[in-house]
């Protein structure tokens, strides 16, 4: 199991990347939610370290044709978990990151308010590997002994609570494999 700082939310063992797109939490809010998304710059690219300049507002849009879409978005997660399995944290995760979006789902909405934001980096059209699985499954156990609001119930897809935008993780994603 991963150890999680309780002063500070953050994974002790892992790198942390801050990243300047989050905010507190509303309070008295109960974390009770883990939203999976995926993400890779450019679609379907691996290896480079895009996604996290793009949490970072540091992309340089003229790399590419496809970042011009993403100009002066401000978006970011929680943790970001590499093909590799590999897991950088950006924010804190008694902070708000800015992953969902408007979104509901079950009578709720504003799901950053009290959910954590994961990003697979994939796409919706391929699997994901078996590593990112493994460390998806470390972070859940982790995330469920520290908030134990959290169920598997509640372990959605970007898809479930912002289905008119969005359809992450995607149909590759195996939901047999989050224990």
């Amino acid at each position: 199991m991963l150890e999680i700082d309780e002063k500070t939310s953050k994974i002790s063992e892992v790198e942390f990347v801050t990243s300047p797109n989050f905010d507190d939490r509303p309070k008295l809010i109960s974390i009770d939610t883990i939203i999976i998304h995926c993400i890779s710059l450019p679609e379907g690219q691996y290896e480079n370290n895009y996604v996290i300049d793009f949490f970072q507002n540091n992309l340089d849009i003229s790399l590419d044709s496809s970042f011009k879409s993403l100009e002066n978005f401000r978006v970011s997660a929680h943790l970001f978990v590499r093909r590799n399995g590999r897991i950088i944290q950006m924010v804190p995760f008694n902070k708000r990151a800015w992953h969902a979006g408007k979104s509901s789902y079950n009578g709720r909405s504003n799901f950053n308010d009290f959910s954590i934001g994961v990003e697979l980096e994939g796409t919706i059209d391929s699997k994901y590997t078996e590593k990112q699985y493994q460390s998806l499954n470390d972070v859940i156990t982790s995330l469920k002994a520290l908030y134990t609001d959290i169920t598997n119930d509640n372990i959605l897809g970007h898809c479930d609570i912002a289905p008119d935008r969005k359809s992450d993780p995607g149909e590759f994603f195996d939901w047999e494999k989050i224990k």
